[in-house]
């Protein structure tokens, strides 16, 4: 099995920018034809311009922004590890828009939220999101604080109603998430082999580096948890599931590419480490990578599963 048909005749990984600390929480944004995303220890929000390819930074005091995604009605909706919330930009699309993200959740019950780290939202408009501890465990990526919920979670917060429920509850560092094709399963990366508490770590938690597999039930809950695919070398971060269902996953050593059912096709090869990437581009098609201190991109034959703009 190879990758062959998922890439571009003729296509060649590119770097277009660079000069950050640890790049992360890409999310194209089509009304623009932009890629905004993180420097996390830089506190940076930044965006780069497909047609001039320029970088520009939006924000220098982010609060350790880091997963995003674009929402339905054309809004960023953010995680931010320094103010422990998830929050949306609903400018974001509008041209000289100044970036003002508002919260929209930051406490489970009395107990504040850990550190959200990356989301999606589902056709239904909810919003589903992981929250690790890395943004209070790690000084470069937020502010020190506790685990006041006892546990790192995947999130459902309905902006309906403002309920925020526990969707998954056994994923030791829950990460990157993403939905089949048809929303039937979520995924959900561990990168509990990379402890938050890296000085400190806990010898009795597990230390994972898979993809876990959820049936989603009745459009709400996540059921039926099993490990998918384990990512090596490395962990799983971000990652992304095409419109076939394949997914796209960041590593150490690059990009690595699984069939639905964790068959690995094979491996995009990329310089740095990646953190994450997302699908771009005028037609959707360019696999954009953040790649610890740079963005890199790469024509595919694929879009997103959940792509819209």
């Amino acid at each position: 099995m190879t990758i062959d048909h998922l890439l571009a005749p003729g296509a060649r990984l590119e770097k277009v920018a660079s000069g950050f600390t640890w790049a992360e929480g890409p999310t194209w944004i089509p009304a623009r034809g932009v890629l905004r995303f993180s420097d996390i220890p830089g506190n940076r929000v930044l965006e780069f311009s497909e047609a001039s390819g320029t970088t520009s930074a939006i924000s220098a005091d982010a609060e350790f922004t880091n997963g995003r995604t674009l929402g339905r009605d054309g809004s960023v909706i953010e995680c931010s590890h320094g103010r422990r919330a998830l929050q949306i930009d609903r400018t974001a699309s509008q041209d000289g828009a100044r970036y003002a993200p508002e919260i929209l959740v930051d406490r489970f019950g009395t107990a504040r939220l850990n550190s959200p780290n990356d989301v999606i939202q589902k056709s239904d408009g909810t919003i589903w999101f992981t929250d690790p501890s890395y943004g209070i465990k790690r000084p470069d990526e937020g502010h020190a604080g506790q685990e006041e919920y006892g546990d790192r979670y995947v999130f459902r917060f309905d902006p309906a109603d403002g309920s925020l429920r526990p969707v998954v509850i056994d994923v030791e560092a829950p990460n990157g998430l993403a939905f089949s094709p048809d929303e039937s399963i979520l995924y959900v990366a561990d990168s509990s082999r990379s402890p938050a508490d890296r000085d400190h770590p806990n010898p009795a938690r597990p230390r994972g580096h898979s993809i876990h597999a959820y049936d989603v039930v009745e459009g709400r809950h996540a059921k039926n948890g099993r490990p998918l695919v384990e990512v090596s070398p490395g962990l799983p971060d971000g990652f992304r599931v095409d419109t076939a269902g394949n997914l796209w996953s960041s590593s150490l050593t690059g990009i690595q590419i699984f069939t639905p059912t964790g068959e690995k096709l094979g491996e995009i090869a990329v310089p740095e480490k990646v953190g994450n990437c997302c699908f771009g581009g005028a037609d959707g098609r360019t696999l954009y990578l953040c790649a610890s201190s740079s963005i890199y991109r790469i024509a595919t034959t694929t879009t997103d599963a959940a792509a819209r703009g």
